[in-house]
């Protein structure tokens, strides 16, 4: 590791703590968690004010808009029906990952107008935090960033231990604030959400698409934190554990924020209404 991401300090300040099972907006609405995470990410930049997000959904495929560009995108979307996900697109990110609820969504959202914060940073900052969540309790499993390019989703700062990945992570910024987003694969049948990941890749390419584009997915290439440790975890277990990094208080719900929530999930209704037509609109 170089000396400037040593450097990185990812738990710098004091954090608000906002979790989706706390929030006063719609749970049911899958857009809600992505239109929060716009008006933090929104705020932060404003205030000056670093914040943590957790949010957790039901059965779900978070499609990115470079999956809607598969040839047979409209064949291939209803499959997700015989395995009982619904589907959304995405605002962030490029291809599709499975959420449920043995899967933790987590970003850590920054400020980055007097500190710039550059991308490649950005993801130094979460990989150092989930070392120091993981690195005191499993002291001989190391937790690498490489693409791990069979995985569903596969980018540079794919997380992975004994080479088998277990979170992605992505990033979104809007005007002076950033959010370093990360899934985690927590429990749950890991192999079952490649599969159906493989399956929706298989009948949408038409051969058209640009080589190298989409992952040609191989199960066995992901694997969840309970695997991996050989230890059984639940999803506020290892909440309790990324918290334990952090000096944070309890986010508050402001008019202000009220405001940037509603504009981003209008956002959230135009984007998937251009995508699955004008009755795609969730109550």
């Amino acid at each position: 590791m170089d000396t400037e991401s040593t450097q990185l300090q990812y738990n710098e300040g004091c954090f608000a703590l906002y979790d989706a099972e706390t929030m006063p907006y719609p749970k049911n609405n899958h857009f809600s968690h992505f239109a929060l995470t716009d008006a933090l990410i929104t705020r932060a930049g404003e205030t000056g004010q670093p914040m943590f997000h957790f949010w957790q959904t039901p059965p779900l495929v978070i499609l990115g808009m470079m999956d809607t560009k598969l040839g047979h995108f409209d064949k291939a979307v209803p499959m997700f029906e015989d395995y009982n996900h619904d589907v959304i697109i995405r605002n962030s990110g490029g291809l599709g990952v499975i959420s449920d609820p043995g899967v933790l969504n987590v970003s850590l959202i920054y400020p980055s107008n007097k500190k710039r914060i550059s991308i490649d940073k950005a993801y130094e900052l979460m990989l150092h935090f989930i070392r120091d969540t993981f690195y005191p309790h499993f002291t001989k499993k190391e937790i690498l960033a490489f693409e791990v390019s069979n995985s569903y989703c596969f980018g540079d700062y794919d997380l992975s231990i004994d080479g088998r990945k277990i979170a992605g992570v992505a990033q979104r910024r809007i005007k002076e604030g950033v959010a370093v987003m990360l899934y985690i694969s927590v429990n749950g049948d890991q192999t079952k959400r490649a599969e159906m990941m493989k399956e929706f890749y298989a009948r949408g390419l038409d051969g058209s698409e640009p080589e190298g584009r989409y992952p040609e997915i191989i199960p066995s290439v992901m694997t969840t934190l309970e695997e991996a440790y050989e230890t059984s975890f639940t999803v506020p277990e290892v909440k309790q554990l990324m918290l334990e990094n952090f000096d944070w208080f309890e986010g508050d719900y402001s008019k202000t924020l009220d405001a940037d929530y509603d504009e981003g999930l209008e956002k959230m209704h135009r984007r998937n209404a251009r995508v699955f037509g004008d009755d795609f609109l969730e109550d």
